[in-house]
């Protein structure tokens, strides 16, 4: 069971982290997810995806490494019941492995998720995408120092404690958010990121938080020439498909740039793209997604 500390320390958060993204073995291709104990109602969709990666990855041979995810969100989860995963085996190539999962709560399906498995091997290589001149992480201040400040000024309520919620990942944006006072900004954001402790010396560790943490950045982006909040309840706002691609390795516990932009929304949907950057400049994801973002009252 996941711990409940009111103030935990960083190796306890990231701990935490571990045991959430780790899964019961039911037997066969079945697993078990671990629930959020303070959770906020809804299954956070970066949860659900790096379980169902994590699920994905058990039934694969240890040489193989994720390369690719494909997730569709079905319908919302809540935190207050765990989540099954059925793993369907769908191919398992001479170079590449598919798994097909689909998570469920209480008999019903919230996500299907696609991944799959590349034995390494060199080929081709190049890189055309360009890593931004941003400032580093250490020149900007912790996204949760400002989140408690804004914090300061609210009533209790699940805004205040979603502000608080301690969190084993260390965001640092590059331009100021707009937690509660939004205005009118370009459909571009730059993030830095990583775990607050060290993580294990395990690739698919490092890729399942991945995974977990790209989830937070992109509805957000869509919603800047808007103007508008989720916080202040301007906006229901819904992860819809989530994909992800690995191009690299990576450490998670290494500070990591995660760059978005939303070229378009419209229809109560707004799309997102994100890359991913090391330090040193290599591009080691991309991520997509489209999401609902309607304002409230219609």
């Amino acid at each position: 069971m996941l711990s409940q500390r009111p103030n935990p320390t960083p190796e306890e958060l990231v701990a935490d982290l571990m045991l959430l993204l780790d899964l019961e073995p039911r037997g066969g291709d079945l697993f078990i997810g671990r629930r959020h104990p303070e959770g906020m109602g809804r299954v956070f969709g970066g949860q659900a995806i790096a379980q169902a990666l994590g699920a994905a990855r058990r039934t694969v041979p240890a040489e193989r490494f994720t390369h690719s995810i494909h997730a569709y969100f079905l319908r919302p989860g809540s935190d207050e019941y765990p989540i099954e995963f059925r793993v369907k085996r769908d191919l398992d190539g001479r170079s590449f492995s598919n798994r097909r999962v689909v998570a469920s709560q209480r008999g019903e399906p919230i996500l299907n998720l696609t991944a799959s498995f590349h034995l390494p091997q060199e080929g081709l290589s190049h890189q055309d995408a360009q890593m931004p001149d941003v400032p580093p992480p250490e020149a900007l201040r912790p996204d949760a120092e400002i989140r408690h400040e804004v914090a300061q000024n609210l009533p209790d309520g699940p805004v205040k404690k979603l502000l608080l919620r301690p969190r084993a990942i260390d965001f640092r944006s590059v331009e100021p958010r707009d937690w509660l006072d939004p205005h009118v900004r370009e459909p571009r954001a730059h993030c830095w990121f990583k775990t607050v402790g060290p993580l294990p010396d395990y690739r698919p560790i490092h890729r399942a938080v991945l995974a977990y943490t790209s989830d937070f950045q992109l509805l957000s982006t869509a919603m800047q020439p808007h103007g508008l909040s989720m916080h202040l309840g301007q906006i229901k706002a819904a992860s819809i498909d989530h994909a992800v691609w690995f191009h690299g390795d990576f450490r998670a516990d290494d500070w990591l740039l995660y760059v978005t932009d939303s070229p378009w929304s419209g229809m109560s949907r707004g799309f997102g793209r994100g890359q991913i950057f090391t330090r040193d400049g290599r591009l080691v994801a991309s991520v997509a997604q489209e999401g609902m973002i309607r304002p409230t009252g219609r």
